[in-house]
């Protein structure tokens, strides 16, 4: 805003300053409404999460398949130290 007082300034330099408040205004309701919306967050997210899981080619990567590969033996063997001991 100008620094002249408002009884000063000309019609257009209020018009133009309600356009300028008026625009900040609309980006920070887009702003708002971005941080509101759940669902593309979550897509994003998603997506993000594939990319790091995944080669460029498209293919998963050798650390996460460890990772995949180690969790269902710790699986595998807590079921069997399971029913060993139940019986």
């Amino acid at each position: 805003m100008p620094d002249q007082p408002d009884d000063q300034r000309t019609p257009e330099e209020i018009e133009a300053d309600i356009v300028n408040q008026r625009e900040q205004l609309a980006g920070t309701v887009d702003e708002l409404a971005a941080k509101l919306d759940v669902k593309s967050q979550a897509q994003q997210k998603v997506a993000s999460l594939k990319d790091s899981a995944t080669t460029d080619a498209g293919k998963p990567r050798p650390e996460v398949l460890a990772a995949a590969g180690s969790l269902v033996a710790m699986a595998v063997v807590l079921l069997v130290w399971r029913r060993r001991h139940r019986h």
